[in-house]
């Protein structure tokens, strides 16, 4: 089993940023005004942390801005290594990012739902360095984004990675118990969790040790 990078989401203070990349993290995810789900945090604190975080470690502006120009704006309050886009990008304007924020890595959200979502994560994959499948759904009437907790369809997101040329983060109700299970089946460049080492919203050391115990 190849091991997979591992993106901790949902990262809430300068010293979850450090305990996460103390246990092995790749990247870490900071969280923008959702209409839904947890983590989320102010853009001023996204901005310190990926402030403070060492060059080796990617960090993720979590955004659910639809259109460039906002999603500019919301990059030019935090300057992060890489902007999550988890909604769809209106008109699919990936190439004016690339030409106004040429330096940042673009990572698409596909929600994995249908076959249609596979369509779209093919698609897509031209215009981004990665795609990251998740359990949400934005067609419902407040859009969930992420941080759902649940597990998709992995038939489908094996098929997207097995598809596209660029890397493939893999989220949606991984823990201790599916993660070797999941690697081993999807095969993802990268991994990526949020509640599944929290309790109480906090992060959790030992579910942390215990996580990265069951992917060595």
């Amino acid at each position: 089993m190849t091991k997979p990078r591992v993106k901790i989401c949902c990262i809430s203070s300068i010293a979850e940023a450090l305990i996460a990349v103390n246990y092995g993290a790749s990247a870490i995810g900071l969280v923008g005004k959702m209409p839904s789900g947890p983590g989320v945090i102010d853009d001023q604190l996204i901005y310190e942390i990926a402030k403070m975080v060492p060059p080796p470690i990617s960090t993720f502006l979590l955004t659910s801005e639809t259109n460039v120009e906002n999603i500019i704006t919301h990059y030019k309050k935090v300057y992060t290594s890489t902007i999550q886009i988890v909604d769809e990008l209106t008109d699919r304007q990936y190439q004016r990012l690339r030409e106004e924020l040429p330096a940042v890595k673009l990572v698409q959200v596909i929600h994995v739902l249908d076959d249609n979502s596979v369509k779209s994560a093919i698609e897509i994959s031209a215009f981004v360095d990665a795609i990251l499948v998740d359990s949400g759904n934005p067609n419902l009437s407040v859009k969930e984004l992420g941080g759902t907790g649940r597990i998709h369809n992995w038939d489908l997101s094996k098929l997207i990675r097995e598809t596209i040329k660029i890397p493939l983060f893999l989220a949606g109700g991984l823990n201790m118990n599916n993660v070797r299970q999941a690697i081993e089946y999807v095969q993802p460049f990268g991994i990526d969790l949020c509640s599944s080492v929290r309790t109480n919203g906090q992060l959790d050391e030992k579910k942390l040790e215990e996580f990265f115990r069951a992917i060595d």
